[in-house]
């Protein structure tokens, strides 16, 4: 089968490899769509923990196909049913996991980072992932390049759900990449009031207003605070989510927010740079709650798929162009062009 493997920074290899084979309890997926995400690009510029010197590797985390083959075993399952597979694998035992928090495991696998993944016309799906629930069927009547898609939709779903938003309350979406462009999507879905994103490429923000957000703003070019005021009756946003690893974007939420408000750090920053300014005052006299998240549990995956199998949520216009994996050089490319939203692998 034909697969792009990571064989050192930079060094991504459209080749030739086995197809895997399975053994009892694991399954085979024939690949239909798997996109390209922010973590892929750091692996692929070798800045990811889990691929050391020396690895090769197939990445691809986002994936959707059909199941191919069924080890021994295995009940719940046909051949050439769609699935989606959540990515992340918990031990299965630690308190992270057994209270649902599996992305928090730090003893953690996941397909596409610590064993091989979807960027490939076949994935093999390990048994400890199908025993964790971690292949969840998705609805043929849903583009598979959008069903790619879930694995992230599932982060922003987790990131909301930590900010305990409410109907008509006022948002502000810092950054309109992919990420951001999911934020606004699901809290318009949601009831939010006034969806305000910051940001400053003029593509990108026009892509916001396209994707639900009220209003636009250029941070160079206007003052983002007074906007908030003008949008809030003078309170300021009610929830702020950052979407975006910049430190001067994490440190004016705060002042940013309204009394009470909270605020999300979705965006992780630079390894080498990750601190911030802090004014504490301002947590404390306004009672402001600041959350972080990361990834995504296999519970944020099951219901970010009934979101998308249900047609509640629409994420088409995020896939910007679509390449088969062949030409997976190229896609890395265009992924790396902030014009695009989401870059798509069709083997």
């Amino acid at each position: 089968m034909l697969a792009a493997v990571y064989h050192g920074p930079g060094d991504l290899r459209v080749e030739d490899v086995p197809v895997p084979q399975v053994v009892a309890g694991e399954l085979l997926v024939k690949v239909l769509s798997a996109s390209i995400c922010g973590t892929d690009l750091r692996i692929f510029h070798g800045n990811h923990r889990m691929f050391p010197p020396g690895t090769v590797r197939i990445p691809g985390h986002e994936v959707v196909g059909t199941i191919a083959d069924i080890g021994e075993g295995l009940e719940g399952f046909i051949i050439g049913q769609r699935v989606f597979i959540a990515p992340n694998m918990g031990c299965g035992h630690c308190p992270q996991c057994v209270s649902g928090k599996n992305n928090l495991c730090v003893d953690y696998d996941a397909v596409g980072v610590t064993i091989d993944g979807g960027f490939a016309e076949y994935v093999r799906v390990p048994a400890r992932s199908v025993q964790q629930g971690n292949v969840i069927q998705v609805s043929e009547d849903v583009d598979p390049a959008v069903v790619a898609l879930l694995e992230p939709f599932a982060c922003v779903l987790r990131g909301q759900n930590a900010l305990r938003m409410q109907p008509g309350e006022t948002v502000l979406v810092i950054g309109a990449g992919p990420i951001g462009i999911m934020h606004i999507k699901l809290a318009k879905a949601r009831g939010s009031g006034r969806v305000i994103v910051s940001e400053p490429m003029k593509e990108r923000a026009l892509q916001a207003l396209q994707a639900g957000a009220d209003r636009a703003v250029n941070p160079q070019e206007e003052d983002l605070q007074e906007v908030l005021k003008a949008e809030s009756h003078g309170q300021g946003a009610d929830v702020i989510i950052v979407a975006a690893p910049a430190h001067t974007a994490q440190e004016s939420a705060l002042r940013l927010a309204a009394i009470g408000g909270r605020i999300n750090f979705f965006g992780g920053l630079p390894k080498d740079k990750p601190t911030i300014q802090l004014d504490s005052n301002l947590v404390h006299y306004k009672e402001l709650v600041i959350t972080g998240t990361t990834a995504c549990s296999t519970d944020d995956c099951w219901q970010a798929t009934r979101l998308v199998n249900l047609g509640l949520i629409d994420l088409s216009d995020l896939v910007s162009q679509r390449f088969p994996l062949r030409e997976a050089a190229a896609a890395f490319t265009a992924a790396e062009d902030r014009r695009s939203l989401k870059i798509v692998l069709e083997p």
